[in-house]
């Protein structure tokens, strides 16, 4: 018989927990940008933070849909599922950009599409690394794709992140297609590219505020 002082397991086997596990993430990502959602629209956060923390909560979503792959069919699904009442989460992800992007005014493609797609990438290679991603042919094309749309911005040339990317696609570039960095190359790399980040946007913060 079933006792009421026992506590419910939801899994019994290591599979049914990483699958619940990976669930539990997946509804919070969703809560997480709906409260962002929210925010930005009642001016309780700027274009400045809302842009970079809704492209990241967007690059976690589709991470993890590749994770949970059938147990999510789709998000209505998902969301029907777990009685989750989140409509400015759920345009927010059919649309798949942050609403500084789908909204951009006439102020030029560095401060929409071009910001956008260069801060996912910047969160894509990051995450990569997370996930411990070592092999040149898993690194290579994606620090090759960030690399690209950063140098698309005026000024990048003389920012110090550049020359430090660069430099790591050339270490790449001389490897074989199986071979890995070591993990101290992979903890230099990621604080390279973590500074770069932080660079990337006080950057453009800066040309913001000039007059």
């Amino acid at each position: 018989m079933l006792s009421l002082d026992e506590e419910a397991r939801l899994y019994t086997t290591n599979a049914e927990r990483e699958k619940y596990s990976l669930l539990a993430t997946l509804f919070g990502i969703v809560v997480r940008l709906d409260y962002l959602e929210r925010a930005y629209v009642r001016d309780s956060v700027t274009a400045a933070e809302y842009s970079p923390a809704c492209t990241h909560l967007l690059s976690q979503y589709k991470t993890m849909l590749k994770l949970v792959g059938d147990d999510v069919p789709s998000i209505e699904d998902f969301m029907a599922r777990y009685r989750m009442d989140h409509p400015a989460a759920l345009h927010r992800l059919k649309v798949g950009v942050p609403a500084t992007v789908e909204h951009s005014s006439e102020a030029g493609p560095e401060t929409g599409k071009w910001v956008a797609e260069t801060t996912q990438s910047f969160i894509t290679f990051m995450d990569a690394l997370k996930l411990r991603l070592r092999a040149k042919d898993q690194l290579h094309p994606i620090l090759q794709e960030l690399v690209t749309g950063y140098a698309r911005f005026k000024g990048s040339k003389d920012w110090e992140g550049r020359s430090k990317m660069v430099g790591w696609l050339i270490t790449l570039n001389g490897m074989k297609a199986s071979e890995e960095i070591t993990d101290e190359q992979a903890r230099q790399l990621s604080f390279d590219i973590e500074h770069a980040y932080a660079e990337f946007f006080r950057s453009l913060s800066t040309k913001e505020d000039a007059p």
